[in-house]
């Protein structure tokens, strides 16, 4: 067995060592930057003779900066960032969007800070195999996003406030064919704010087309009538065609990111949890399916459900002040009892009251997909406006 891994091993270094070491005939490499807005070739830093003439520029509120805009077919591979207000409401304020080959509309339409990682506009240090943040004040992308007949990026200033100082590069490969074969890549942005108790997060409406489920960025901000644990919720993906039921369902919220038994702060290449702030009542963390690709040939739709749990006497608590919950099960001695099948009343339960009971609840949640689609557009509903997006952060 140490013998087959060693080998495996050894041929995952060999092939990437060969690609590291290989050229790609006809590509070259382009950085957009306020030195050389367009990336053209041989016009980089002609300003203040060739010294640092303007490695920054305002955004003033209201106005919108195309920070790339070229034509012909390559490929995104990364994108960086840094700004020096890096509070909440401007993090959720700054959206940015990106066109590929002309299209009318953005595939990608997003607040820079959930976007980046910055998840409920909370800034902090982390790497991941997607993205990254250093030491909690830059943002680094690292998606292949290609297109065939141009790219447009944009960044528009939708606080009250001006943004003094803002920098970044948008490195890209230009390339002497597109690839046929290639997906677009696209970002959307949802909230939803005091759901109804049952009433599931749509964080990626039904999207047509065939492409692949990236993964996603999720913010939480608990309800404060709640008490317990929030995160009993189960994501639920319908592919191809799936109506009643989903094809794609899992088993809680830590469980989809990959621990369990609640969630604290950790960053690892496809799974973590950057902020567990529980007197603030903020979490923040991310799922990608790198190793574990989720595909789709026409069609697919992803929800979370908003659901948490407490001890019995403690949920029964809630129910007499009125707070808006209701129980799903009861765990009794490893035994999970259905209440919205029985329709039994929990206060009647003969059970101790100790006993874990799940409830769907009331909370806070918003979040990032992220996917490729085989068009360059997808149809989904337009960004929510910034008053929406900022609400009720600290």
């Amino acid at each position: 067995m140490k013998t087959l891994l060693f080998i495996a091993f050894a041929s995952l270094v060999c092939a990437q060592s060969s690609d590291l070491a290989r050229k790609r005939p006809g590509v070259s490499t382009r950085w957009a930057t306020f030195e050389n807005r367009k990336a053209g070739k041989g016009a980089g830093g002609a300003e203040n003779k060739g010294a640092k003439g303007r490695p920054f520029e305002a955004i003033a509120p209201g106005e919108t900066k195309t920070l790339l805009d070229i034509e012909g077919s390559g490929e995104i591979r990364r994108m960086w960032f840094t700004i020096q207000q890096r509070d909440p409401e401007m993090l959720r304020s700054l959206l940015l969007e990106m066109y590929w080959d002309g299209a009318k509309t953005p595939a990608v339409a997003v607040p820079v800070g959930d976007f980046f990682g910055a998840i409920l506009g909370r800034a902090v240090r982390f790497e991941n195999e997607l993205f990254s943040n250093p030491e909690g004040r830059s943002f680094n992308l690292y998606i292949p996003m290609p297109f065939r007949r141009g790219a447009r990026v944009t960044l528009r200033n939708e606080s009250t406030r001006p943004l003094p100082y803002l920098f970044y590069d948008i490195d890209f490969l230009l390339t002497p064919e597109p690839d046929p074969d290639a997906l677009y890549f696209h970002a959307i942005w949802r909230r939803s704010r005091w759901n109804k108790p049952g009433e599931d997060f749509e964080f990626l409406p039904k999207v047509s087309g065939a492409g692949r489920f990236l993964g996603a960025h999720f913010g939480v901000i608990t309800h404060p009538d709640n008490t317990g644990w929030w995160g009993e919720g189960e994501v639920k993906i319908w592919v191809d065609g799936d109506s009643g039921l989903p094809t794609i369902v899992g088993t809680g919220t830590e469980d989809y990111i990959g621990t369990g038994w609640g969630q604290g702060v950790y960053a690892n290449r496809f799974q973590g949890c950057l902020v567990a702030d529980e007197k603030a009542g903020q979490y923040t963390f991310y799922r990608y399916h790198v190793p574990d690709p989720v595909y789709f040939d026409k069609d697919l739709r992803a929800t979370i459900q908003v659901m948490g749990g407490d001890r019995k006497d403690r949920v029964i608590a809630m129910l007499d002040k009125g707070v808006p919950v209701t129980p799903v099960t009861i765990d009794v001695g490893g035994k999970l009892v259905h209440l919205l099948e029985s329709g039994v009343d929990l206060r009647q339960h003969q059970s101790p009251p100790e006993s874990w009971v799940n409830v769907y609840r009331r909370d806070d949640w918003s979040a990032v997909a992220l996917f490729y689609l085989d068009a360059p557009e997808n149809g989904l509903p337009a960004v929510a406006p910034a008053a929406v997006r900022t609400e009720g952060l600290k």
